[in-house]
């Protein structure tokens, strides 16, 4: 896909950590913890060994009542502080975290961007989905501030 994806929505949000970008980016990468913020109906598995360097690949899961939708997912940019997955399925499109240190630790942000190939997933998600997505994104990031807050605190600011 590259970088020259055409997004038909994009939803971005960020919160303000008080914990270091390194404990942040921990919480992003290390899968463990990320299934402590994550919706719990859904799941990250690895496509052969886990990890979130540049082309790790897994697939993030959606437990519904008789379906199971699956996003495959590679790393396409990764840097210190930043992970971007491009995933492909029924969506298309990346999820981009960012880490931005400052004076009261690290502002987190999250942006997705994607497209629905099908018309009628699309009309679907924009009747009954869209809003919902955005109000978990934002109820993840908060899982993800208690998660990352409490890890620095328990780690002795290290």
């Amino acid at each position: 896909m590259g970088k020259s994806l055409k997004a038909d929505k994009v939803f971005e949000q960020s919160i303000q950590i008080n914990a270091s970008a390194v404990m942040v980016e921990k919480c992003l990468s290390d899968r463990e913890l990320m299934h402590r913020w994550l919706n719990p109906r859904l799941r990250c598995e690895p496509l052969g060994e886990w990890g979130t360097s540049l082309g790790s690949r897994s697939q993030f899961v959606i437990d519904l009542p008789g379906i199971q939708p699956t996003l495959k997912n590679t790393v396409v940019e990764r840097e210190p502080g930043l992970i971007v997955w491009e995933f492909v399925g029924f969506f298309q499109g990346r999820d981009r975290w960012e880490c931005q240190p400052n004076d009261q630790g690290t502002k987190l942000i999250n942006r997705f961007e994607f497209r629905i190939p099908n018309p009628l997933v699309k009309i679907g998600f924009e009747l009954m989905a869209a809003r919902s997505t955005q109000q978990e994104m934002s109820a993840q990031l908060r899982r993800l501030k208690r998660v990352a807050e409490t890890l620095y605190i328990q780690s002795g600011f290290n």
